[in-house]
């Protein structure tokens, strides 16, 4: 059986097959009982739209490319179901490519992205990207590209973070209020931005409160479970006391937590625990997690508001030389929620 074309819908009512394309494109010379009985004969005669031949009409394909390091962590999932829920209501679908935290992949997944002609790109970028061609090749396709959370300053793209340093400046001085003086930090790699923000954060939060930066409480990580395994381990492993760790994310977190239950540390009695991220299994584990929330939903609306304004840009051709050199930036609040793992003194 043939696929039914505009040109059968447009013969059973006795009409052009332009009428019929530009009704099912809600297009404004159409009245509203026109398309209404244009788009009723679609669906009677099984009409599938051919989004290719449209595409290639318009030049848009509707569809945005999503780039994320890992769809095990939660954040990324949360961050994605805040750009798909405005996307779908704007006529967009989402492709999703996840980079494994590799750079490797990430070159791959934009190459695929490229290839397959989204509107444009909204990326997280990977924490072992070698170098910035593959995004710097999305801006001279002139492909709209948005960045979050993971960001590099010298693409010059639009981007929506968290403010991370304020982040780590909250959590650090929620265990000084909490009575810990002894605070431990576990960081990650420090030529990715967010991860340097929070060890300011935490050493500019120290510095505020008349508390000394100890070298040997800094301890670098590589963002994992059993990286907050080994971290605390090595920590502990020191002679000076730990009171409380920070950890800069909430999987480091849970490694050390891990490690601090076998060797019988009882939190918060002995030594208090906060993390960053609010990952889903946060509030689940014993003692629940206390965290710093990103607000990835909103995170999300926000990229997609900005490829939005991206596209009309584009379209209009009204990006002028300020725009290009000074991209929007949003910053958003974090927010401290405090659970079991780092309350020590009574609350009121």
């Amino acid at each position: 059986m043939s696929r039914t074309t505009i040109h059968d819908i447009a013969k059973e009512l006795n009409t052009s097959p332009s009428t019929v394309s530009k009704a099912l494109n809600d297009h404004p010379s159409i009245s509203a009982a026109t398309k209404e009985l244009i788009k009723t004969t679609a669906q009677n005669l099984n009409y599938r739209q051919n989004r290719l031949a449209s595409s290639l009409r318009s030049g848009r394909t509707n569809i945005i490319g999503i780039l994320i390091p890992s769809s095990d962590i939660g954040f990324f999932g949360a961050v994605v179901h805040g750009i798909e829920k405005i996307a779908r209501s704007s006529g967009y679908n989402i492709l999703l490519f996840q980079s494994n935290v590799t750079g490797e992949y990430e070159v791959e997944g934009v190459e695929t992205l490229l290839q397959t002609s989204v509107d444009g790109i909204i990326a997280s970028i990977a924490k072992d990207t070698p170098n910035l061609e593959h995004f710097i090749d999305v801006k001279k396709r002139k492909v709209p590209l948005v960045l979050f959370d993971r960001i590099k300053e010298e693409l010059n793209a639009p981007s929506v973070v968290v403010d991370d340093y304020k982040g780590a400046f909250m959590a650090t001085e929620h265990l000084i209020q909490q009575g810990y003086s002894r605070i431990a930090h576990i960081s990650g790699p420090q030529h990715i931005k967010i991860f340097n923000d929070r060890l300011r954060g935490y050493v500019d939060a120290l510095k505020m409160n008349n508390l000394p930066i100890d070298e040997d409480l800094i301890q670098y990580g590589r963002n994992s479970i059993e990286s907050g395994k080994f971290s605390a381990e090595r920590l502990l492993g020191r002679t000076k006391q730990v009171d409380a760790i920070f950890a800069v994310e909430d999987f480091t977190a849970l490694g050390a937590l891990q490690y601090l239950k076998q060797i019988g540390i009882r939190m918060p009695g002995q030594i208090g625990m906060i993390g960053f991220g609010n990952e889903s299994f946060s509030p689940y584990v014993t003692p629940s997690l206390s965290t710093i929330d990103q607000q990835p939903a909103r995170m999300g609306e926000e990229a997609f508001t900005l490829f939005l304004e991206a596209m009309a840009e584009k379209t209009n051709g009204a990006a002028s030389p300020e725009i290009i050199a000074e991209p929007k930036k949003i910053v958003l609040d974090p927010v401290l929620v405090v659970r079991e793992s780092s309350v020590r003194t009574p609350q009121a």
